[in-house]
């Protein structure tokens, strides 16, 4: 196998052969001449169903995850929608985190859960609590790792042995750590989801969604719906997730570092009361994050002292870090996740502290980075 950045430039990603083009065009085109009735060229007859450059993004993307099959989908909540809705039926039972991501609750509590789908909030990184809380009815193990906002750790190859030891699947959500980072598949996990508008286009500039799996039977379900649904990305949109790809393994490198000194200065700092990262030693996952990552990624959460108006003023401050929702642009962003990402959490067993001040560490230069918050923090 060749290396991950060579495959994110290469994979999928032929010069094209009627003009040479290096990079895949985009067929910005909803329907496809056929050569008669029912005569495909390559399979393609209109672009709800297939288009070439996705099927370029959804190629490339699966071999980055080292899975069979991948599905390209308009954001990362339609790609979770297809899976809960190619694997759940009413009656069923989901385990999920305790600190999910704010949308993923809101879609299985709002709307799953008055279609008859129950689901039971859990710590991920306590497997025995994992195991207790299956049921003869549960279908799936949603689990995110790291976790958003907290930066929990889960151990992936122990909750695949939980969940298939119940015929369950066990579904990762992996959007903070990149295929880069990690690659859920190889450690026992059924499907990887990934909200593409994050760290895979990486420029801010596009939304999309994306789920890899090796299970066939599986994939031609999440097939179906994505043809039925019609939840896909436009091939502009897919463009710019495949340009951003590219550079993939380069950014992440350059998030990790200037993560990581971020961390050592907040960590230091009068004013924060406590630093979530999974790659300090004293983070209750730091060992099977060694274990099951490259390296522990460009999110890095803080508690702030003086409560939540201090973490609002902390926000209000910064003048690099950008207020706004999202993460995994080269730019570094700041949010307050109780104001504002996990707001739909807010009365919940999900509820996150409100002194809770979350970054998403951007590519600039790592020093003005850490002026920006110290600045900030007064």
């Amino acid at each position: 196998m060749t290396g991950f950045s060579t495959r994110a430039i290469h994979a999928g990603q032929e010069p094209d052969p009627t003009t040479g083009s290096v990079i895949v065009p985009i067929h910005a085109t909803s329907t496809y001449a056929q050569d008669g009735v029912g005569g495909l060229r390559d399979g393609y007859e209109y672009s709800r169903t297939g288009n070439p450059t996705r099927s370029a993004l959804e190629t490339c993307i699966a071999e980055l995850e080292g899975g069979r099959h991948g599905r390209a989908f308009a954001s990362g909540m339609a790609a979770t929608d297809a899976v809960l809705r190619a694997t759940c039926r009413p009656g069923d039972h989901i385990v999920i985190p305790d600190d999910a991501y704010g949308g993923t609750y809101r879609l299985i509590d709002s709307v799953f859960r008055h279609w008859g789908i129950e689901y039971t909030a859990v710590p991920l990184d306590d497997v025995d609590a994992v195991r207790d809380a299956i049921r003869p009815t549960t279908r799936l193990v949603w689990c995110e790792t790291p976790t958003n906002p907290l930066l929990g750790i889960a151990d992936i190859a122990a909750l695949a042995g939980v969940a298939h030891d119940a015929a369950a699947r066990l579904v990762v959500d992996n959007t903070f750590a990149s295929p880069y980072l990690q690659t859920p598949l190889a450690l026992g996990a059924d499907v990887v989801v990934h909200s593409t508008t994050k760290y895979l286009g990486g420029h801010s500039d596009v939304v999309g969604g994306a789920l890899v799996t090796d299970d066939g039977e599986l994939d031609g379900q999440v097939a179906f719906l994505q043809k039925s649904a019609g939840a896909v990305p436009g091939p502009f949109d897919v463009w710019l997730t495949l340009r951003g790809l590219k550079t993939l393994a380069v950014r992440m490198e350059r998030h990790c570092d200037n993560a990581e000194r971020v961390v050592d200065a907040l960590g230091v700092h009068p004013s924060v009361a406590g630093v979530r990262y999974p790659g300090l030693p004293q983070h209750t996952g730091h060992e099977v994050a060694a274990k099951q990552m490259r390296r522990f990624g460009g999110m890095v959460s803080f508690q702030v002292r003086g409560g939540i108006e201090v973490a609002l003023q902390v926000c209000r401050r910064t003048r690099l870090f950008v207020l706004a929702e999202s993460l995994g642009g080269v730019e570094s962003l700041i949010e307050h996740p109780g104001r504002m990402t996990h707001a739909s959490v807010t009365g919940s067993q999900l509820e996150v502290p409100d002194d809770l001040v979350r970054l998403s560490v951007g590519i600039e230069d790592a020093d003005d980075l850490v002026a920006d918050l110290r600045q900030a923090l007064g």
